[in-house]
């Protein structure tokens, strides 16, 4: 079967999906035999249609876990913006890991999407204390405005939203349809919880800029030579991964400054490792393709019911 972006959104909700990842992120860290992860690095390869920042690339990723295996295949090309295009494109195939069966082919653009934000919104969960009230986006984008959505479900708490753009017009859209407040970088970086969702390819997020409690969410620049955080905001905070292989290979933040990852959020959320006490952290995730498998299960699981 095809499952369209439409019934993909239709089908698959926050509710299912962040407690969905929260179990995943602790397989990938903490599980044994029974709830093994085997999940290879993603291949990616440039597309070689542009020159510079406008040259996509396509990404192949591949999982077994449970009863399942699936692969995604994503696609970003930055210069869609001008297109009017997403940016990122995806089809994910779900397939029985017992027989090998093609059990479902989902457009996989909103599934990266949410999940995405559901990762994030389990690492705030996770780390944040019970008080936090103000959040600040870096970012206007798909990103920043699913990660609204799910972190608000899960702090509710959060009654102040300052977003900043490098495009200030975005930035004051984004606001007024989620009553939020457009605001300097500055001002959002100053926030309990700081959100990078942007597409630079340097430093964007300045170390003297946080606040000492702060939690950043570090989202945006996926690449080996990309970065959103300066060194200062890197090396002043306690790291926590998503994967720490990951982060390892893929992640400029990481890479380029040297900072040493603490622990993957997995660990802290099994309770195998304690969250660090009283300092800043940071938050980077670059994306696993169990996010997408478990996220594509929810939906394949739902439209099955559905059809009954």
């Amino acid at each position: 079967m095809y499952i369209s972006e439409p019934e993909v959104r239709s089908l698959l909700t926050y509710d299912a999906l962040i407690p969905a990842i929260r179990q995943a992120l602790i397989d990938c860290s903490t599980g044994g035999a029974e709830r093994e992860v085997i999940q290879p690095p993603r291949t990616i390869l440039r597309a070689g249609n542009a020159e510079g920042g406008s040259n996509g690339w396509f990404a192949v990723m591949p999982v077994i876990a449970g009863d399942m295996m699936g692969v995604k295949t994503v696609t970003f090309f930055p210069g869609n913006a001008a297109l009017g295009l997403p940016t990122h494109l995806a089809v994910i195939t779900l397939l029985r890991r017992a027989t090998g069966e093609l059990l479902a082919i989902l457009d996989g653009r909103l599934v990266t999407e949410m999940r995405t934000a559901a990762v994030s919104a389990v690492a705030l969960d996770a780390l944040a204390p019970a008080g936090v009230r103000t959040l600040g986006i870096l970012g206007s984008g798909v990103q920043a405005r699913a990660h609204i959505q799910a972190l608000r479900l899960v702090r509710p708490a959060l009654e102040e939203i300052r977003i900043w753009s490098r495009t200030p017009a975005h930035a004051g859209t984004l606001a007024a349809e989620t009553a939020a407040r457009a605001v300097s970088i500055e001002e959002a970086a100053a926030a309990d919880v700081v959100l990078t969702v942007t597409s630079s390819p340097l430093p964007v997020l300045e170390g003297r800029w946080l606040a000492p409690h702060a939690l950043v969410l570090a989202v945006g620049a996926v690449g080996a030579e990309l970065r959103e955080l300066d060194d200062e905001a890197m090396l002043s905070s306690c790291l926590i991964a998503e994967s720490r292989a990951s982060l390892e290979r893929e992640s400029g933040d990481v890479r380029l400054s040297g900072a040493q990852v603490y622990a993957e959020i997995g660990r802290i959320l099994a309770g195998a490792t304690p969250p660090p006490a009283g300092r800043r952290m940071v938050f980077k995730s670059v994306g696993m393709a169990i996010e997408d498998l478990v996220a594509a299960r929810l939906v394949w699981a739902a439209r099955e019911i559905g059809g009954q």
